[in-house]
């Protein structure tokens, strides 16, 4: 079967709706919440500390190994808790719209704590019921499908619900914007079970043995030198989206450009990069992937410190626009390069008897840069200016780059790091 007959059939589409399941609530924490924050006068230091909310999708492993072990008593151990997750974040979404963050910014903060919780451990079981579903031959074009959809599920609350607040109250935006869970219900209640993993007889054994398996596999120094590349390949990309809304609108464009231009232009190229990224990954491998789409990532860092160092703007015109385009562009396609790779190589890490709790592992300490150190990037730009923020991003992406001598080797072979 050639890699398109593969990429359309029923699992990709299933792929097509986990990702979208899976990234709406995470962007509308990153693009829609600090928009509608900066919108309403908040300051920017207090922006920057609403990433420490995001700490569930830092620890979801601590709580993976309960929905490797216990079953809801609906649909079955997989669709159950997706079921679950998934109508509590439609709940928590619509709701948050109905309180001012002027009197009401700690109810929010309580109400986006839980949307991440539910988020994190929707994603938990989504991973673990999309590593059942695919084949070992469907992982790497499942999670770039996966991925891509991921991202453009930001469209709804990146430019969708930017565009709507222009024109409609904040609360009607929120309820609109939790409806689009919906097709995440529908696909839990039509797909099927899957029962290719048996489940943990103990919550002693789905605790312990997922962690020790990792450890022991190539020892202790194997395993820090894996889990610090995976704190910070990511780390300078992840610092510099991390206030993306407020430095558009600090730069003078409006919502509406931003829904329009600046999401648009970072949603294409990261699909593209995403697609493009599965189909290259083949013919060079996880390991040189990880190289070349790294680089791409740090680089594309510098057009936005080209962009702030240009400064505000008092009058938007169609030549500010391109140059906006072009910038995110660039960085949202090494951002779906690198991502691609950075997937694969966690889907490789992890042993198959134990994926739910090893992913749920990895990705969590993949979370760890955007949720704590993204909490101090307020502080960073008002004490840098954006310029010089950026030039610190840049160089926070070196040691990730540096660690590939150690972790996947340029002329190394991929192979099953299990």
């Amino acid at each position: 079967m050639t890699v398109w007959q593969q990429l359309f059939t029923r699992r990709m589409l299933i792929c097509v709706f986990t990702g979208f399941a899976s990234g709406l609530p995470l962007y509308l924490l990153f693009n829609l919440v600090p928009a509608w924050l900066r919108s309403e006068q908040v300051d920017l230091k207090t922006i920057g500390l609403f990433a420490l909310i995001q700490f569930p999708y830092t620890w979801k492993f601590l709580w993976s190994p309960l929905l490797d072990r216990y079953v809801v008593p609906l649909l079955g151990r997989r669709r159950g808790w997706m079921l679950l997750t998934q109508i509590g974040l439609l709940a928590a979404i619509a709701s948050m719209g109905a309180f001012s963050p002027q009197s009401d910014l700690h109810i929010i903060a309580w109400i986006a704590t839980l949307l991440a919780f539910l988020s994190a451990t929707q994603d938990i079981v989504l991973d673990a019921y999309r590593r059942e579903l695919l084949s070992d031959v469907e992982l790497g074009l499942g999670n770039a499908v996966h991925v891509n959809a991921y991202r453009i599920a930001g469209l709804i609350p990146g430019s969708l619900s930017l565009i709507l607040a222009d024109f409609l109250p904040w609360s009607t935006v929120f309820i609109i914007t939790a409806l689009f869970m919906l097709p995440g219900v529908a696909m839990t209640l039509l797909v099927k079970e899957p029962h290719r993993a048996a489940p943990p007889k103990t919550l002693r054994e789905a605790v312990v043995e997922p962690f020790h398996e990792f450890i022991t596999r190539k020892g202790w120094g194997s395993a820090l030198l894996i889990l610090a590349f995976l704190f910070f390949y990511k780390l300078g990309d992840s610092m510099c989206t991390a206030l993306a809304t407020p430095f558009y609108l600090d730069m003078g464009f409006s919502k509406t450009q931003i829904g329009l231009i600046a999401k648009n232009a970072g949603l294409w190229p990261a699909v593209i990069g995403g697609m493009l990224g599965g189909l290259w990954m083949v013919k060079i491998g996880i390991n040189r992937a990880l190289w070349l789409f790294g680089v791409v990532q740090v680089v594309s860092i510098f057009g936005f410190a080209w962009l702030a160092s240009v400064g505000y703007h008092a009058e938007i015109t169609p030549v500010e626009l391109t140059q906006l385009a072009i910038v995110i562009g660039l960085e949202a396609l090494g951002v779906g390069l690198g991502t691609v790779a950075f997937v694969a190589f966690i889907a490789r890490t992890t042993h198959p008897a134990y994926t739910a709790t090893q992913f749920a592992l990895f990705t969590s300490l993949m979370a760890v840069p955007r949720t704590f150190a993204n909490a101090a990037t307020g502080w960073l730009v008002e004490a840098m200016g954006w310029t010089g923020f950026f030039f610190l991003c840049a160089a926070l992406a070196i040691p990730g780059m540096l660690l590939l001598f150690k972790v996947a080797p340029w002329n190394e072979a991929a192979r099953d790091s299990r």
